[in-house]
């Protein structure tokens, strides 16, 4: 069999390093002319997904700072719970997995192609053909959409199709030289206060910080770039106010990252259709709150590969697919949403979180990150 991968990013190799596994050949069509090299900000790569990582070949090559422990607390620094993990997740540079990914896949053969943007896919029998803007095209035997959020393929799969929705918070991030702030090695700090704001120190003293602002109108990611850093910055600084330790690590930051809006995909009715099927970003998105996007991606090729390899047809393996995988993503979205209105609320959600949060983590919230973490594929097991 020979499948045609559409996107190069995460989801993408990860697939053709699974298929290749399950002795599919593959090849991946990437949209843009280069690499992304050097793009993108840091991801959290939780236990399920160093799993799945592991078994595509991904294991010493992937740097990044262990995370043992999450810590949430008040806009005044004070702890209203903290979840320990068993085995600890890893924060990485997206740029960083993206190249060890492509490096996996070249070591493997794997042939990446830049330049294919998708334009239309015919199909014919037992083939199926990709047609790209520069003119030429590809057959397989089947079509692997992994081509993110704004995914061509889900739309041609299902034209109706429904795409990411904007859940009103703008994402940046920073480094804090000389805050006073501390926290404990190999810990995560998740304030709710004002507004979000998630940290941790590096060896060095440094603290690296992310945040979550609230904006109603929504704009691209070029749009919120083309504001100058120091504009964000200030407005950051007056919605922050006085809550610690925000103010502290605002106070010492001169350099900003804005990774833009926060999206999140509504339940896509459609993953395949005849010889296509969706995978990662393109079918299930839950957002940056759920910490689990490109885990869920790394799973999902994972899981596709095995339902590849032990169901002969190719429309019964999808649906298999679609059965193993579902449940799971549209349960941690679902997470990740009542997340993300939590980071709105502003000091609302601050005084509600001291109320409600030690009862909620005593209750059933460590049991849960738990079970979602503790998620393991058994790549031998038939399905």
């Amino acid at each position: 069999m020979k499948a045609l991968i559409i996107g190069g990013g995460i989801a993408g190799p990860v697939t053709a390093l699974a298929l290749r596994k399950a002795g599919i050949d593959s090849v991946v069509h990437e949209a843009y002319e280069t690499t992304a090299d050097g793009i993108g900000g840091i991801l959290n790569i939780t236990p399920n997904g160093l799993d799945a990582l592991r078994i595509v070949g991904l294991g010493q090559e992937l740097v990044g700072e262990p995370v043992r422990r999450m810590v949430i607390a008040d806009s005044r620094g004070r702890t209203l719970g903290s979840i320990d993990s068993a085995e600890p997740s890893r924060v990485v540079w997206r740029a960083d997995l993206y190249r060890a990914l492509h490096d996996q896949a070249s070591a493997q053969g794997i042939k990446v192609e830049h330049g294919k943007r998708l334009v239309g896919v015919d199909e014919s029998g037992g083939t199926v053909t990709a047609r790209f803007s520069d003119g030429t095209a590809d057959t397989g035997d089947l079509l692997v959409g992994a081509d993110g959020i704004r995914s061509t393929v889900r739309t041609i799969i299902d034209p109706a199709a429904p795409g990411p929705e904007y859940v009103g918070l703008q994402g940046f991030g920073s480094y804090a030289i000389g805050s006073g702030v501390r926290g404990e090695p190999e810990t995560m700090y998740f304030v709710f206060g004002s507004s979000f704001l998630g940290y941790w120190s590096l060896p060095d003293g440094t603290v690296a910080w992310f945040n979550n602002l609230a904006v109603r109108e929504p704009m691209s990611l070029a749009e919120a770039r083309a504001i100058p850093a120091a504009t964000w910055l200030a407005r950051l600084r007056e919605a922050y106010g006085d809550d610690m330790p925000a103010k502290q690590l605002l106070a010492h930051s001169d350099e900003l990252f804005v990774a833009g809006p926060m999206e999140i995909m509504p339940r896509v009715p459609r993953w395949h259709r005849g010889r296509m099927v969706l995978v990662g970003d393109s079918a299930h998105a839950p957002s940056a709150s759920s910490g689990q996007g490109a885990s869920l991606a790394a799973e999902s090729g994972v899981q596709l590969a095995r339902c590849l390899r032990d169901i002969p047809d190719v429309s019964q393996a999808f649906a298999a697919y679609e059965r193993l995988r579902r449940p799971r993503v549209e349960r941690i979205a679902a997470r990740a949403a009542r997340t993300n209105n939590n980071k709105k609320a502003g000091p609302v959600a601050g005084a509600i979180m001291r109320l409600v949060m030690p009862v909620m983590l005593r209750a059933f919230g460590r049991k849960a990150f738990a079970k979602e973490q503790a998620h393991r594929i058994d790549w031998d097991a038939r399905i």
